[in-house]
């Protein structure tokens, strides 16, 4: 359904876009990740149609974006993170100006307003201005203009940004149902809503693809370790005992402290560091060389976190160079 190649994106001197090539295939939701400033929004809009690529090509069910402009919009639903509504206008208003604008046929109109408004849970909502709805059903409104002319594919950038938990969950479900029937591309910065969500992931970074997959195949391409979770007393600040242990060999850790000398540390060990494998022994015994005392080591699964820091740590943490980070809890960052 989504094929993009040697993907660039230049704006003047600026690459946002390097060299990107990925695929998704038909009913697939498909996580895109990346840190802010990555280059996620100007691939989303460049495979809506808003922006024209610099190099290379993206196609939309066999079709150019930059040769088929037309043809390619009516075969996505776009949620842009700043949803274009317009608040003097009610609901239904609202949805009859996007489908005539779609060129949806007068006689289908009124049937695809109802069917967009019902999916979106919109129905007892259709006669209220936009302006007074709350948050969540104006987020409604707009995937409801996404989904009106039923395309086979949703583009959703940041679709759940600014929402309480409740809305969440009930747009994060909404999506999920979407998900079953079309193709579709989410960008979000909620790792919790991603694993909920997508079966696949696209990581960016800087611009560039820095992995792509399953979770687990991600997890599994990566090089081998586990994560650990550490608690332990320290007359030290929390940034001298990460440094310490990034020295050991952790590829990054992060730490809280509070004001009763306990930190509670996080951190990756590869399976090898200075030629040994940092597992508990060689944990305990850095603990004990130190003068440490620990209160609790849990070794856990690789998270979706995990797996999200090392690949786009601005500090070298994908390419295996120890980083730390280290917060104080109350005191200074």
């Amino acid at each position: 359904m989504i094929e993009v190649k040697g993907l660039s994106k230049s704006y003047g001197e600026t690459r946002a876009v390097k060299n990107v090539s990925f695929s998704i295939g038909r009913d697939q939701v498909v996580g895109f990740l990346g840190p802010n400033g990555a280059g996620k929004t100007t691939i989303m809009k460049i495979l809506a149609g808003f922006h024209y690529p610099s190099e290379g090509t993206a196609e939309i069910d066999g079709l150019r974006v930059d040769l088929h402009p037309v043809a390619v919009k009516e075969k996505i639903g776009y949620l842009p993170e700043n949803v274009p509504l317009y608040g003097d206008l009610a609901v239904d208003e609202y949805l009859r100006f996007v489908a005539e604008a779609r060129l949806i046929p007068r006689g289908r109109r009124e049937a695809a307003i109802v069917a967009a408004m019902e999916a979106c849970g919109l129905a007892a909502m259709r006669s209220r201005r936009i302006e007074t709805l709350s948050k969540g059903y104006r987020q409604r409104a707009g995937l409801a203009q996404a989904i009106l002319h039923d395309p086979p594919i949703l583009i959703l950038d940041e679709p759940t940004a600014g929402l309480d938990p409740n809305q969440i969950i009930e747009i994060r479900a909404l999506i999920k149902e979407l998900g079953r029937r079309k193709t579709v591309l989410l960008s979000s910065h909620i790792l919790q809503e991603v694993e909920a969500i997508c079966s696949r992931l696209l990581i960016v970074n800087k611009g560039e693809i820095a992995a792509q997959g399953a979770p687990r195949e991600i997890a599994g391409a990566m090089k081998g370790g586990e994560t650990w979770e550490l608690a332990l007393k320290a007359a030290l600040p929390a940034e001298e005992v990460t440094r310490s242990l990034c020295r050991l060999g952790a590829e990054y850790s992060s730490a809280r402290a509070s004001g009763e000398g306990e930190i509670a540390l996080s951190f990756f060990a590869p399976a090898k560091a200075e030629g040994a494998a940092l597992g508990g022994e060689r944990i305990f015994d850095w603990a004990a060389a130190e003068g440490y005392k620990i209160l609790s080591m849990n070794r856990k699964k690789i998270s979706l976190e995990d797996i999200f820091v090392r690949l786009t740590s601005g500090d070298g943490g994908a390419e295996g160079e120890p980083v730390a980070r280290a917060q104080k809890k109350g005191g200074a960052k």
